[in-house]
């Protein structure tokens, strides 16, 4: 077995077709064709079934798939090790982000930061909810990802960096706007715009709904932050978000901010990464940075909170680190 068809052999079980596996590699479908003939002819075994629209995995195929991820993990960090022992300053850093924030305003700062120290880096970023994204570091696809926690995953060590309270937003034009409160109870009778399945987030909530013993009417599920507030800002509903997300919409009086009666809903952020996998400089270096970053943000918020709340203006944030 060689690691190019270990690699063609992983991209097509993940992918599901001969064509994006073939993409996913790099190389012609007609070459990736020819890799998995000469794998299930070295072992003597059919690794796919041919479905009509996809690939399914054989038994054996899907026996393979476990180990075969384990050796190009262990293959990937061993080339890594030993660049890393030759002093270059290549190597990779494959980052997952489950937060539009931190994709948006945080990494690419870090990643301007972690040039200067590894300048010739391959550096790639891909969004998703945080179950995928750690699966993808179970499977060895990504080195870090950040992600909302818990994390309840074995195998996955995480690092809470900030932690931030969800809060109900509405429009301006909506008929409660000036209220500062709003209860479980009038959240349940209002089209409620939240977050996707799959996320933290959503699981806090529901879990905080289902403790008040009340049923949500939700009229929209959206993957991102951003475009949840677009729809309540254009009173297409109320959503329920990490407060510091929108705090510069409620300043600007674009949304109004409802404290949510008896909830303690604390969304955290953290870094995730396999338990026994190698650590780069690289990776060092961007973990690092992040806890950099996310203790600067803390004492900057505090200097906030204490000129705030003289005026009685803003009720105080939650943001720290364990």
């Amino acid at each position: 077995m060689e690691i190019r068809q270990l690699r063609a052999f992983v991209a097509i079980a993940e992918a599901g077709t001969f064509t994006a596996a073939a993409q996913r590699v790099h190389v012609t479908q007609a070459a990736i064709s020819m890799q998995i003939r000469q794998l299930e002819s070295e072992l003597g075994v059919k690794l796919f079934v041919r479905a009509p629209r996809r690939v399914v995995l054989t038994e054996a195929g899907e026996q393979l798939l476990q180990r075969a991820r384990h050796i190009l993990r262990d293959h990937d960090a061993a080339v890594d090790e030993v660049a890393e022992l030759a002093g270059t300053q290549r190597g990779r850093l494959r980052i997952g982000s489950a937060s539009a924030g931190v994709t948006t305003d945080v990494l690419p700062k870090l990643f301007k930061e972690v040039r200067k120290q590894h300048a010739d880096a391959h550096l790639s970023l891909v969004s998703g909810t945080s179950d995928a994204l750690v699966n993808q570091l179970l499977n060895g696809e990504l080195d870090l990802a950040f992600v909302s926690l818990p994390v309840e995953a074995r195998g996955i060590h995480t690092e809470r960096l900030s932690q931030d309270q969800l809060v109900a937003i509405a429009s301006p034009r909506h008929s409660l706007a000036k209220q500062k409160t709003v209860s479980a109870y009038t959240l349940a009778g209002e089209k409620l715009i939240l977050g996707e399945r799959g996320g933290n987030t959503r699981r806090l909530i529901d879990r905080f709904f289902a403790q008040a013993g009340v049923t949500l009417h939700i009229s929209m599920e959206l993957s991102r932050q951003a475009a949840i507030r677009r729809m309540v800002e254009e009173n297409m509903g109320v959503g329920i978000v990490p407060l510091q997300s929108v705090s510069e919409a409620v300043a600007k009086g674009r949304l109004v901010r409802w404290w949510i009666e008896g909830a303690q809903i604390n969304w955290e952020l953290g870094v995730a990464k396999q338990i026994g996998g190698y650590e780069s400089p690289i990776m060092e270096t961007c973990i690092q940075l992040a806890r950099k970053y996310f203790d600067s943000e803390t004492v900057v918020d505090s200097s906030k909170k204490a000129r705030r709340s003289k005026s009685g203006k803003i009720r105080p944030k939650k943001i720290a680190r364990r």
